[in-house]
């Protein structure tokens, strides 16, 4: 089943209006700053535009008390995990229709219990590879990523900072062979729920009648309870249909991490 480059750039092309507003009690001025605003790529990362913002709302706090690395951002009283996709995220706890999504920046109180830290860009570009190397060994048992050479790792996740299909692809399209010795063994795909870590199991292309996987069955491989008559199965901001073969997903809606991120909510 052939990838659909259409279907591919306009994935990559989804974007989220942010309206990024600091916590009214950490404000230390009189007149709290105005937000600031941002389209983020939903393949991209909260890390990835945070400095912009964290410079922004500076002037209206007291610089000695506060430290980088308790930056963390809120949604509705949820922290969001920085390791999370900005589209998984939104898929998760934007419940309504109203735009821009609206997300608080806190600058003290880190929740230490909730969520974990970022150590910078850095410590995000090393979760995002080896996302990407597991997602390979699950694809073609790591042989086509191992024989990748270091700038090929750097110009995936250049392509991926800068927002450059095109970069990103050059090299990203052979981690999506899919023929003859390439096949894939497994299609990575990660599960998530609203309130619960996500989940991660073994998904064949093909099923034991020999036809392809689909994604109803995918479900239930990850939640045997799993009941569509009240859920709704949504990647990249769009209501799947349940009989969408896996391995389609793969080839066409896996983020650029490779996986396939798949968020069940209630319907």
């Amino acid at each position: 089943m052939p990838q659909d480059y259409d279907v591919t750039r306009q994935v990559w092309e989804g974007k989220v209006p942010v309206e990024f507003v600091l916590a009214a009690h950490e404000c230390t001025i009189i007149d709290a700053p105005k937000p600031y605003y941002a389209m983020l790529p939903r393949i991209s990362y909260f890390p990835l535009a945070l400095e912009r913002a964290y410079k922004y709302f500076m002037s209206a706090v007291d610089e000695s008390e506060v430290n980088k690395d308790d930056v963390w951002l809120e949604y509705d009283g949820y922290p969001l995990k920085w390791h999370y996709p900005v589209g998984v995220l939104f898929d998760l706890h934007k419940t309504d229709d109203v735009l821009p999504w609206q997300i608080t920046v806190h600058l003290k109180k880190f929740p230490e219990d909730d969520i974990i830290r970022c150590a910078g860009r850095d410590a995000l570009e090393s979760m995002f590879m080896q996302s990407l190397k597991e997602a390979d060994q699950l694809k073609h048992r790591g042989e086509i990523v191992n024989t990748m050479q270091k700038r090929d790792h750097k110009q995936l996740w250049n392509g991926l900072v800068n927002d450059r299909f095109d970069q990103f692809w050059l090299v990203n399209k052979k981690l999506m062979e899919n023929s003859g010795s390439n096949t894939f063994h497994f299609v990575p795909m990660r599960l998530y729920k609203t309130d619960k870590p996500y989940r991660q199991v073994l998904v064949k292309p093909m099923n034991e009648a020999a036809e392809r996987t689909t994604l109803a069955e995918a479900c239930r491989i990850f939640d045997p309870d799993f009941d569509s008559s009240s859920s709704r199965v949504v990647s990249h901001g769009v209501e799947v249909p349940l009989d969408t073969p896996v391995i389609w997903l793969a080839e066409n809606l896996a983020y650029p991490d490779n996986f396939v991120h798949i968020s069940i909510l209630s319907s």
